[in-house]
């Protein structure tokens, strides 16, 4: 578990001059295991929020979405099954949910030595887990009521996190960017899993274009005022070059891996199109091993009495 501290640990002293980089990624990964449960299928009734209208679009952007109350964004119903493998909500005692809580951990730390608040989610090629990881992330960051989330998909050719909340057909970034209205309404909160949410909207015909308008710059300003964490499921890094938008305007990115899936020259690939300054550790999605099941479940509550008797 260490091995999560001591990755992003490391990658902070070697910017200040330290072991390079690449020593760190190949010797210092964070695991995150993929686990299923079996727990019922949640249930979140929609609350009925007033809606209050938007201040004069010729104010600051920033000071607009600071005045707004983030309560006046709509709330919807989802339903997340076991199956969505959000371990954040439905597996709390598990393993991968340790991981994730580690990771939030290591993350606030770092949030209070350097500017933190954007946090790019990508992986060298489609299917990795960025998603995955970004939905888990954003819940157990959440999970600190005072902390303000937002999950941006940023996928806007392929955005899957809309379909696995149950809304595939909501107006998301693609309508603000080609719209460039401000301030932006497309903002939703998810009740059960406790943190905002910002669709990718419908799938443009040339998003690289739209998304190198600059409107992007503008919608973040906005975004980053009045929230404390905006987590963002970008693309992959290749073969498309839509992440490297996203990278620029992101204050760190964490990159996804999935062991048995990525090739060593693909990740190489990944991380020479990464600014390396922004880059904070690699997250290796569906590492087999170790298993510490064994150790956690002695642990965890509930197994005093098992067949093994008390904990060691």
């Amino acid at each position: 578990m260490s091995r999560i501290f001591e990755a992003l640990q490391r990658s902070e002293a070697e910017k200040s001059g330290g072991t390079p980089l690449e020593s760190m990624l190949a010797t210092e990964l964070l695991e995150s295991v993929d686990r299923d449960t079996a727990e019922p299928v949640l249930n979140v009734t929609p609350q009925p929020v007033a809606q209050q209208p938007f201040a004069p679009q010729t104010m600051n952007p920033a000071t607009v979405m600071v005045q707004q109350e983030l309560g006046q964004f709509q709330s919807v119903p989802v339903a997340i099954t076991p199956e969505s493998r959000l371990v954040s909500l439905f597996d709390k005692e598990g393993l991968a949910a340790e991981k994730f809580r580690f990771l939030g951990v290591r993350l606030r730390q770092l949030q209070q030595a350097r500017q933190l608040k954007k946090l790019l989610i990508t992986s060298t090629l489609p299917e990795e887990g960025k998603s995955l990881v970004s939905a888990n992330l954003a819940a157990t960051l959440a999970r600190r009521k005072q902390q303000k989330v937002l999950l941006l998909e940023g996928d806007l050719r392929r955005p899957v996190l809309s379909r696995q909340f149950g809304h595939p057909h909501v107006p998301g970034v693609t309508e603000w960017l080609y719209e460039g209205a401000s301030p932006i309404n497309s903002i939703y909160y998810l009740d059960g899993p406790g943190f905002w949410f910002l669709p990718a909207g419908r799938p443009p015909e040339n998003p690289l274009e739209l998304m190198q308008t600059g409107k992007l710059s503008s919608l973040l300003v906005q975004l980053t005022a009045s929230f404390d964490w905006i987590i963002i499921d970008s693309p992959p890094l290749l073969p498309l070059a839509d992440t490297s938008v996203w990278a620029r305007l992101a204050d760190g990115a964490l990159l996804v891996v999935r062991e048995g899936k990525t090739e060593k020259r693909q990740l190489q690939r990944g991380l020479a199109a990464l600014d390396r300054s922004k880059l904070l550790g690699v997250v290796v999605n569906g590492f087999t091993g170790s298993d510490n099941s064994n150790y956690y479940s002695r642990y965890s509550p509930g197994a005093a009495g098992s067949d093994n008797g008390t904990a060691k």
